[in-house]
């Protein structure tokens, strides 16, 4: 992943030095394990942790080098370890199997990630609720097809993408929990050379649970619903940027993002404020996605294992969840300082001269013996002399000039039915569901 799109955090939890931190904790822990059960010294275990004692600098260029001869990521670093650590270091790796290390690793990679991940999801949600409760009860219109349809609040579209996070969270803590297993089982996971407790040992060690049954790999199948769980996360970080792309077009202008002094919109034109960062956030979310095909592709390998999953991993694990980190993070400021408009939003609420009551009209008609049929179509006749005047006639008042809605509804009636305060008024009962209270 480039640099432009990372936080450091997440970044170092993929690098070569990170990862050969961890496979050496997986090797120390396994030799402290076999020690236990006397299958190699006690001295080659506490001499592994004695040279580790001194916070050896990983020295990933030799390494590679010796990879370079080797073709073998797992034997080269184990070759490394024995060059620093002398004859005690032959004791490493017994019974075990390169995939043990590989995969286990990739375990504990990702539920680091997936805390970094619950962490950026926290902020975000803290954020939502703060701006919802801060518009709860500002009116704006409701849009559907993204066409004016009735009025709602716009803390109902903060209350309605903090509900989706959170049930993100949900999601996220569930594909960590079923990510994050270890498996020390040997070549084609059978236990054969190496003693199901040493297994048992380093997943304790390393706070993992111990994969059932794996079959020289941890199933893919893991993997696959965990970086899906990333994909959804993804598409609903990108519903709240393309709600805020629509409301910042000029002709909308409900809510736009924060646009700082000395920014500039355009190379060509002084006067634009585009909403490029969540433009940016779009394309953040048709990254992650695309990870998702290949981790599902990778469920299927041949017999007890093969390696087409690694290339992919390789690419997937990194790129997915340090785009995603950057992309909570980008949306929660974004949603931090979003500037709204209330006013701009009431405008565009009364532009088309009622036509957003006009269900309550219907209903009206109905509930006064005209059929629904008949309701629908004398509402609807009003309805599009409004929309073809853009809002310029009123249609309360053509309503109440139309003789046969005034033989069904007086005018008092008819004024009724354009209340906003009715379409506001179960606000209080949704932000509790919400939230657990209305008024926080």
């Amino acid at each position: 992943m480039i640099p432009r799109y990372s936080r450091p955090a997440m970044a170092a939890l993929w690098t070569p030095e990170a990862r050969f931190r961890i496979w050496f904790e997986i090797e120390a822990h396994a030799t402290d394990a076999l020690a236990d059960l006397g299958v190699v010294p006690r001295a080659a275990a506490d001499a592994l942790w004695r040279w580790w004692a001194t916070d050896p600098a990983i020295d990933v260029e030799r390494i590679d080098a010796i990879e370079a001869v080797t073709k073998h990521d797992v034997i080269a670093f184990l070759t490394w370890v024995a060059e620093n650590v002398g004859d005690e270091a032959r004791f490493m790796h017994q019974g075990m199997t390169s995939s043990d290390v590989l995969d286990t690793a990739l375990a504990v990679q990702l539920a680091r990630a997936s805390d970094m991940l619950l962490a950026d999801i926290d902020a975000l949600l803290a954020v939502l609720e703060r701006r919802a409760r801060e518009f709860k009860d500002t009116p704006t219109i409701g849009r559907s097809h993204g066409i004016h349809a009735e009025p709602v609040t716009f803390g109902l579209k903060l209350a309605s993408f903090h509900a989706e996070f959170a049930r993100a969270r949900v999601r996220l803590v569930h594909a960590r929990e079923d990510i994050a297993t270890c498996a020390i089982s040997g070549a084609v996971g059978t236990f054969a050379n190496v003693s199901p407790a040493v297994e048992a040992h380093v997943a304790a060690k390393l706070g993992l649970a111990v994969e059932p049954v794996s079959s020289q790999v941890i199933p893919r199948d893991r993997h696959a619903m965990f970086f899906a769980t990333l994909g959804v996360i993804a598409s609903s970080i990108e519903r709240v940027a393309t709600e805020v792309r629509h409301l910042q077009r000029t002709e909308v202008l409900e809510a736009e993002e924060y646009f700082a002094p000395g920014q500039k919109g355009s190379s060509a034109m002084p006067h634009k404020r585009n909403p490029v960062l969540t433009e940016n956030l779009t394309g953040l979310a048709r990254v992650v996605r695309g990870y998702v095909t290949p981790a599902l592709e990778n469920v299927a390998l041949w017999h007890e294992r093969d390696i087409s999953h690694s290339s992919v991993e390789r690419y997937v694990a990194p790129d997915a969840t340090i785009t995603l980190d950057f992309a909570l993070a980008r949306l929660t400021g974004v949603m931090d300082r979003l500037v709204v408009y209330p006013e701009r939003m009431r405008r565009n609420l009364d532009r088309m001269g009622g036509l957003v009551h006009s269900q309550r009209v219907l209903l009206a008609l109905t509930q006064g013996g005209v059929s629904r049929e008949d309701a629908y179509r004398l509402v609807q006749r009003n309805a599009m002399r409004v929309w073809e005047s853009d809002g310029a006639r009123s249609l309360a008042e053509l309503l109440k000039a139309d003789p046969d809605v005034a033989a069904v509804l007086t005018p008092a009636q008819v004024d009724a039915e354009f209340d906003l305060e009715h379409h506001l008024k179960h606000v209080d009962t949704i932000f509790a569901r919400v939230f657990g209270t209305a008024t926080g």
